[in-house]
């Protein structure tokens, strides 16, 4: 049976509907950069969607192929994530998604080296006949966060980010978003086949003994 991350790390993909504390340790990710709103058809954001599962399966997929990857073993390819900011704003400011930056990825499994990374992306540019170069290898370390199952449209998250910062300020802790350290999200429901009230996403922030 495949090797599926959500369900291995359960405390990491499917955290409860109310806020926790967790440590999370570094992480691989095949990751694309940019900015501007998400919701763009055909935008910046959903052109690096298609980069990154073009890459994310060449990889998975390569056990059919000549090239072999020491270490590997078969796997469910994991979530789509996001790290989200805007200049001048602690925080996520929903109203003016034109401002976003971003960094989207999906984790890859520890034996995927950066060498490997760069095949994909060959691989990839070769048999789709398209441009995965955007494409790169990041090491994210997260360290300690307080994180929430949020379940509906991405325009109600701010009421479960208010419920995360309460809790995290009852347990002594502040928040510790920074230019290295995130707002981050993991999409557990695919929004083109999900109805918006059930769309599950977990939401993180990193924060720091206060």
């Amino acid at each position: 049976m495949a090797f599926d991350f959500k369900k291995e790390y359960k405390e990491f993909y499917l955290p409860k509907s109310r806020p926790s504390i967790v440590t999370v340790p570094a992480m691989n990710f095949v990751a694309v950069r940019g900015q501007g709103d998400p919701n763009v058809e055909d935008g910046e954001y959903r052109r690096a969607i298609n980069v990154l599962y073009g890459v994310a399966f060449t990889i998975k997929m390569s056990k059919k192929g000549s090239h072999r990857i020491d270490g590997y073993f078969d796997y469910v390819v994991p979530p789509l994530e996001g790290f989200w900011w805007q200049d001048g704003v602690a925080g996520v400011d929903y109203a003016h998604k034109e401002d976003f930056k971003w960094i989207s990825a999906i984790r890859l499994p520890d034996f995927v080296t950066k060498a490997d990374l760069d095949w994909a992306v060959e691989e990839a540019t070769r048999k789709k006949k398209a441009d995965f170069s955007k494409a790169e290898f990041l090491t994210y370390d997260e360290g300690l966060c307080v994180q929430c199952m949020h379940v509906g449209p991405y325009d109600d998250e701010p009421g479960t980010v208010a419920s995360m910062h309460e809790y995290m300020d009852s347990q002594g802790y502040s928040l510790d978003i920074t230019d290295r350290r995130l707002h981050h999200e993991i999409y557990l429901s695919d929004a083109r086949r999900v109805a918006p009230e059930k769309l599950r996403t977990v939401i993180r922030h990193p924060i720091k003994e206060a």
